[in-house]
């Protein structure tokens, strides 16, 4: 089952879709129209320990100045919107707050550390969402499956996560202190999802805050539901039929470890036996030669957070629902058999 890197885009995504239009937006912005006012976005550590201009931590650390860096971290924004799919927005924002506020603490720590050790004296850092950006390489390192696309002189792997590492080395060479956001970006993700320190459970989005944003802001910028099982035509490029065996893989390796299960399910399952094909699920002469033997009882309830699942898979909604009513509602064999099929 393949489908078009256009197909999962930012559905489900709006917070990712809000971080790509917003900072950009003020980037382009103050470097084309509004130079005059680039002072006030810069991240001045001197000022802010010395004159006390905490704002500028707020300003400082939201807005790219140089457009490279607005470039690269845009992209890696966009290649972990998985994560909110995933987790969902709420859990996903809480990571990117967490992170934030932990890396304030970071940067202040590392430039004392520099200055002390090295003698040298720091008065400011990149501007920009950029400690949030390096705190997600530590769940899409941890969490996501490494998975080889193909071999360069036989002996250098290509993998589905090169090409994010390399935007982000592009990202940590883009600057001469901009190394300091990055390791503090870092330790700021291992603090935030360690399960010895619990951030997590301090630094998180009110339920209530979760659901005012949800009312009002996600209707701007949730995006339409992609349309299920399109491919992509002669015409696609190989960078597209590229990613989207990467996404196949992606959603098979993630789902290996459900398939150990299947030894609890009674050893080998005749999938065609249990469930109809549901590429004939429409099909009239098929529904009148096998009628259903349970006609009377009630379709089974369907949970909508495995539904959910199913989707962030790549599945469409109706495929999701039919396999999850066909397997009572057991997520294991609805994927097993989705993948299958």
């Amino acid at each position: 089952m393949f489908t078009s890197t256009g197909s999962s885009g930012l559905y489900k995504a709006p917070l990712s879709k809000g971080l790509l239009i917003i900072p950009s937006t003020f980037s382009l912005l103050l470097a084309l129209l509004f130079q005059q006012y680039q002072k006030f976005f810069v991240y001045n550590l001197q000022a802010v320990k010395e004159e006390f201009q905490v704002w500028r931590l707020l300003c400082g650390r939201t807005v790219c100045l140089d457009l490279k860096d607005t470039f690269c971290s845009s992209l890696l924004i966009y290649n972990f919107r998985i994560f909110e799919r995933r987790y969902g927005s709420r859990k996903f924002s809480s990571f990117l707050l967490g992170s934030w506020m932990l890396s304030v603490l970071f940067d202040l720590l590392l430039v004392e550390a520099v200055e002390y050790s090295f003698g040298l004296t720091i008065n400011s850092l990149p501007s920009g969402f950029l400690g949030p950006v390096f705190a997600l390489f530590v769940p899409f390192y941890c969490s996501i499956p490494r998975v080889q696309v193909t071999q360069i002189l036989g002996q250098f792997s290509i993998t589905n996560k090169t090409l994010v590492y390399v935007l982000g080395l592009q990202l940590l060479t883009s600057g001469s202190y901009i190394w300091i956001i990055a390791l503090s970006g870092l330790i700021s993700g291992m603090c935030y999802s360690s399960s010895v320190l619990k951030v997590y459970q301090v630094l998180c989005i009110p339920s209530g805050v979760a659901r005012i944003f949800a009312w009002t802001l996600e209707p701007i910028f949730s995006s339409t539901e992609p349309s299920s099982e399109t491919r992509v035509g002669m015409g696609a490029t190989v960078d597209i039929q590229r990613q989207q065996r990467m996404e196949l893989l992606d959603r098979q390796i993630l789902m290996s470890q459900m398939r150990r299960q299947r030894q609890q399910q009674g050893g080998i399952i005749n999938w065609n036996r249990l469930f109809p094909p549901l590429r004939h699920r429409h099909n009239a002469n098929y529904q009148d030669n096998h009628q259903p033997e349970h006609e009377g009882l009630p379709p089974a309830e369907v949970s909508e957070e495995q539904v959910a699942r199913l989707m962030e898979m790549g599945f469409s909604r109706v495929d999701a629902l039919e396999a999850l009513r066909a397997s009572n509602n057991d997520l294991n064999v609805a994927t097993n058999f989705l993948l299958q099929h």
